[in-house]
């Protein structure tokens, strides 16, 4: 292939008296086409044509060259060569040592490929030397004198072409050989020189060359203008800064502003006007004098403008005045929850407090509890009790640490973190800050959102809070932060540590009941367009949706079936229907559908080998099924479910411990030697993990081994030992709450939970049966039937038979 190089015509020597043998070696080439009298060098670096080149270096050194037609084809048939070429002499050969030979060429005459005899190693056609037609006259020495004019104006508008060429093109007299030198020197494609090759009237030469010419002329020329534009808006601009420098310096000589000064001006009295602490005062000072050295058209110059006015606008010395009357925030908090005691308690302590100790800090809350109980609105009951200004900022899927803590400066784009953010919207440096869902924070290589909590959740490390992009501390110690969360053991124990924790469980039914009448219906009622109408709810009525249309701890699904039977009755009223007086119980089909929730927990009872547990779920409380069954086999124990660790071991003590004691239980004792046992939870799909179900796994196993089934009114909850003692759990309110949602009579807890029942609301008290025990006997007296529906007297006869003996 060839490379640039410089080209010379040889214009002493007679080509057409040099003979072309009438068979000669082909070789192709590819990008390039050469003309006679041109000696130009290339590159040959296939295989057939380093060959070619060693075959005909001690001969006559005449090959035949010819432009392949596409030039990424590394063996090129016949036919993909042109027919027309040019023959040429070999002047020079320079092997490299990659193997590849650099060829010094002259081209001597025009041929044609009439017939290839050999196709490898390398092409040999028979060719004929080709005959230029040319009659002169005045037209033809026009176009000869128009062709070295514009030759010479295209070598002058090319800066890598040297002048010398213009001379060369003025000596060359032979019309056929000036169009060959011209054609040489054009970068231009590959079709247009073949077609220049092979037009043998040089007539119609010299007007395809004029034609390709003047294009190549006015292309160049355009592009000298586009560069001479540039230049010049260039040159414009620099002439402008210089001018206005010079305006600047005038002005300062004559005493007058501008309206930079006055920028300048503006800014120092935001500064002043914030009363910032010392050490914001400073760094403001310090940028407001980088800014005056600064030119406006530099970038610098707003990165540094944006930054005081960050200073400038943040509530340094701005807050509000707490309202410190303690009936009227119990009022307020009263008005917007029902319930919900010890926050409300708590928040009445922090104001009385506050009322006597003026510079207290603010506590650091953490609201826990199923989703919808009202964790976030509350938070905007206490602003509105408090006389703050409310922010909120959603903590769930933040993996940034600089969405906490702000980026520095010397990124693009930079801004404060969303703490300082907040501040600045709420217009004061007391607002009351909840953070949502802390515990659904995340980490990854961009650092851990919840470690730059800790210092952020700090009474005594936030009054010097530091932001990455402020770069001078702020304090916090005057807001009030609020968090919460599903569930705490997602939270790092670090930033649990700080927080006041306060739990806000699943709601009774007298509860969502006094809520509903009091906060849902007619909120519902007034977003459906219903207010002006008196449409009632019979209390049945509600509570058939709270028992058979939902089952959860928070209202959301409550609100949600409220506000479907307020749209279905704004429909009939659209439609021309009446609106009813009251909605009963019989009207929900209509407007609900059939009930969704039922209780099944007579039915999955009836039977030896199932028991019925409690358990505590990030949305409350919730009831499980354990069941067991035996077959035969080799002392296998197998466990299903989606158990975890925990789980799986309370199975395996619950086994052990009935294998032990199964003489007083009336089990054979080797009833384990050829049988294996399965014991299953369902809802597999669901992860489940704890020591809670000890006790539960402990009756299932027992009733299937003895063949008495468990009451199917009873649920129970509790971890074992290996000695039958009951461990206390946690989330008892939860759960006893869920075992009433179920319709569960009697709840089995462990003694030790027995100072949890001042969470159990009165009513449930009341209505359900809570015993507590000490040892699995006592679970199993009260978890069996007798066989023939002994009464509570004959199932305590019936444990005391299986009470261990006193030491």
């Amino acid at each position: 292939m060839a490379e640039p190089s410089e080209k010379r015509f040889e214009t002493e020597e007679d080509l057409s008296r040099v003979e072309i043998p009438e068979t000669l070696p082909v070789l192709p080439l590819r990008g390039i086409v050469i003309f006679p009298s041109q000696i130009h060098p290339f590159l040959v670096s296939r295989a057939a044509s380093l060959k070619l080149i060693e075959a005909v270096g001690h001969d006559s050194r005449i090959i035949a060259l010819t432009a392949q037609k596409n030039p990424e084809d590394e063996n090129p048939a016949p036919d993909a060569l042109y027919q027309r070429g040019t023959a040429v002499r070999i002047l020079k050969m320079l092997k490299y040592p990659d193997q590849s030979i650099r060829v010094l060429v002259q081209g001597l005459a025009r041929i044609e490929l009439r017939q290839f005899i050999q196709r490898e190693p390398y092409f040999v056609a028979q060719v004929t030397r080709l005959t230029e037609v040319f009659t002169p006259d005045k037209e033809g020495e026009a176009l000869q004198a128009n062709l070295i004019s514009q030759f010479s104006k295209f070598v002058s508008l090319v800066p890598y072409l040297p002048d010398e060429l213009q001379v060369m093109a003025m000596q060359v007299r032979d019309p056929a050989r000036l169009t060959d030198l011209a054609a040489s020197y054009l970068k231009i494609a590959v079709e247009e020189l073949q077609d220049l090759l092979a037009t043998l009237d040089v007539r119609q030469r010299l007007e395809k060359l004029l034609v390709i010419l003047t294009r190549e002329i006015e292309l160049l020329e355009l592009g000298h203008k586009i560069q001479s534009q540039v230049q010049s808006e260039l040159n414009k601009s620099q002439r402008e800064y210089y001018l206005r420098q010079q305006l600047k310096a005038i002005q300062r000589e004559l005493g007058e502003g501008d309206g930079r000064s006055s920028e300048i001006d503006e800014l120092a009295k935001k500064i002043e006007a914030a009363k910032m602490p010392e050490e914001a005062r400073k760094a403001a000072d310090k940028e407001l004098d980088r800014l005056k050295m600064i030119p406006p058209e530099s970038a610098e110059h707003t990165v540094v403008r944006t930054y005081i006015d960050w200073l400038v606008t943040l509530p340094w010395s701005v807050s509000t005045e707490d309202n410190l009357d303690i009936k009227h925030a119990r009022a307020v908090l009263d008005e917007d929850h029902y319930d919900l005691e010890k926050v409300k308690e708590r928040i009445l302590e922090f104001l009385a407090v506050r009322k006597l100790k003026q510079d207290t800090k603010g506590p650091i809350l953490c609201f826990v509890g199923p989703p919808g109980t009202g964790k976030t609105s509350l938070g905007r009951s206490i602003a509105r009790a408090l006389g703050r200004k409310f922010q909120r900022l959603s903590l769930g899927g933040i993996r940034d640490e600089a969405e906490i803590r702000g980026h520095r400066r010397t990124y693009i784009g930079s801004l404060p973190g969303r703490i300082i953010q907040g501040l600045r919207n709420a217009g004061s440096n007391n607002p009351l800050f909840i953070l949502d869902e802390v515990d659904k924070l995340g980490a990854d290589f961009r650092g851990d959102p919840a470690s730059a909590l800790l210092e952020v959740l700090d009474p005594e490390q936030n009054n010097t809070f530091a932001d990455h992009y402020l770069d001078v501390p702020f304090d916090l110690s005057r807001v009030l932060f609020i968090t919460t969360a599903n569930m705490l053991d997602t939270i790092p124990h670090a930033l649990r540590d700080r927080m006041e924790v306060l739990e806000l469980p699943g709601y009774t039914e007298e509860e969502k009941l006094a809520i509903v009448f009091q906060h849902l219906i007619p909120k519902q009622m007034n977003e459906n367009g219903l207010g002006e109408m008196q449409i009632e709810f019979d209390r049945d009525a509600v509570a058939e949706i709270i028992r058979g249309y939902t089952r959860e701890a928070g209202l959301r699904n409550l609100e949600r079936e409220i506000s479907r039977v307020c749209r279905k009755i704004a429909r009939s009223i659209t439609e021309g229907e009446t609106a009813p007086a009251r909605v009963t119980v019989e009207m929900l089909p209509k407007y609900l559908g059939p009930r969704k929730f039922f209780s099944e927990v007579a039915e999955r009872t009836n039977e030896p080998g199932v028991a019925t547990g409690l358990a505590w779920t990030p949305n409350g409380g919730d009831i499980i099924f354990i069941e067991s069954t035996r077959m035969n086999g080799q002392k296998g124990l197998t466990l299903t479910g989606s158990l975890g660790d925990v789980m799986k071991e309370s199975a395996q003590a619950a086994l052990s411990y009935i294998r032990s004691r199964a003489d007083k239980l009336g089990i054979a004792p080797d009833f384990y030697d050829k049988s294996d046992i399965h014991v299953h939870v369902p809802a597999g799909a669901i992860p489940k993990d704890g020591p809670s179900a000890g006790v539960t796994m402990t009756a299932s196993i027992a009733s299937l081994l003895t063949g008495r089934p468990v009451r199917s009114d009873l649920a129970m909850t509790g971890e074992i030992t290996l000695r039958g003692k009951v461990l206390p759990v946690g989330g008892i309110k939860e759960k006893v709450l869920a075992a009433r949602r179920a319709g569960i009579k009697t709840v089995i807890l462990p003694r030790r939970n027995e100072h949890d029942l001042d969470d159990i609301p009165p009513e449930v008290r009341a209505e359900m049966e809570i015993v507590f025990v000490d040892t699995i006997d006592d679970v199993l007296a009260h978890a069996f039937r007798s066989a023939d529906g002994a009464s509570e007297s004959g199932q305590a006869d019936a444990a005391a038979q299986v009470r261990p003996e006193a030491a």
